[in-house]
């Protein structure tokens, strides 16, 4: 089944990395060159996916401008003979059809998802959380989901094993191995805190393709942790229901929302990019002998 729409949320405080989001989106951080929140679209962009609503909060316009045209700046650029940006800038304002709506009250990310109900219609459609940069080699990430939707049962998320120290912090899956990367997840829990409460160490990250039943099962969804809506208690009710595909994908994952996280992504990121990939090699390799 083809699919063309994706909900970003991109609604969230950035705590973990005060006090530079006091003001500032952490998903317009940039990375070499590009806010991560461009590098999500273009991601989606590149799944075939060609609507997208992204979900935002009060102190956001940013992420709006950003995606917006910039008459001024385009004059500037073509009066002085610049093309080669002029083009770079007009293209951000073209990648898709890009919508948005604010979570006027933050009651979690089961809750933010509920606001795309209109959007999505009565359509599967994917998730790609707005902090989580994902690059991948071959396929993107959300494609490599996509491809297996419906696969067994409804719905399909993206996994990796996280280490048993940290699995307090995600939502641990009941997996059993189908083929090569591809999983039958019939349970899960958000944020186990206890070890009888780890279900396994395959976590969600990031991405999810998801059945529009999920905003029916959303609007009846009690708080969970931390007293919100969490989505990963109404995608349990559907892998308990009818199973869910996991993919444990291809690609590195950067969290944005970490203050590693995004010194990870700067390096790495700048090491293949081909402006900055040969002098930070030097430099690192300098600073490696200094230390």
């Amino acid at each position: 089944m083809k699919i063309t729409k994706a909900v970003i949320p991109a609604a969230g405080f950035g705590t973990r990395v005060l006090p530079a989001t006091k003001n500032f989106p952490k998903e317009m951080f940039p990375i070499v060159d590009k806010p991560t929140i461009q590098y999500i679209v273009e991601e989606a962009v590149n799944a075939g996916i060609t609507d997208i609503l992204i979900i935002t909060n009060r102190g956001k316009g940013l992420i709006e401008d950003h995606f917006d045209r910039s008459p001024e700046l385009e004059s500037i650029l073509e009066k002085s003979g610049k093309t080669e940006f002029l083009e770079l800038v007009k293209g951000i304002s073209d990648l898709a059809n890009i919508h948005f709506i604010r979570q006027k009250q933050m009651k979690g990310l089961g809750h933010a998802i509920l606001k795309a109900k209109s959007f999505v219609g009565n359509e599967p459609f994917a998730v790609l959380f707005g902090d989580g940069v994902i690059i991948s080699k071959e396929k993107p990430c959300i494609q490599q989901l996509i491809e297996h939707y419906g696969e067994f049962g409804k719905g399909v998320v993206g996994v990796k094993k996280v280490p048993e120290s940290e699995i307090h912090k995600y939502g641990s899956l009941k997996v059993e191995n189908l083929y090569d990367n591809v999983f039958k997840c019939t349970d899960m829990k958000e944020k186990p805190q206890t070890k009888e409460e780890i279900l396994s160490l395959y976590s969600i990250l990031d991405r999810c393709v998801l059945p529009p039943e999920i905003f029916e099962i959303l609007e009846n969804t009690k708080p969970g942790v931390g007293g919100e809506i969490q989505l990963t208690d109404a995608m349990r009710e559907i892998a308990r229901s009818e199973g869910m595909t996991a993919v444990e994908f291809e690609g590195k994952r950067y969290d944005m929302g970490n203050k590693f996280g995004i010194l990870q992504a700067q390096i790495e990121v700048g090491l293949d990019h081909p402006e900055t990939s040969e002098q930070l090699k030097a430099y690192i390799k300098d600073l490696a002998c200094r230390i």
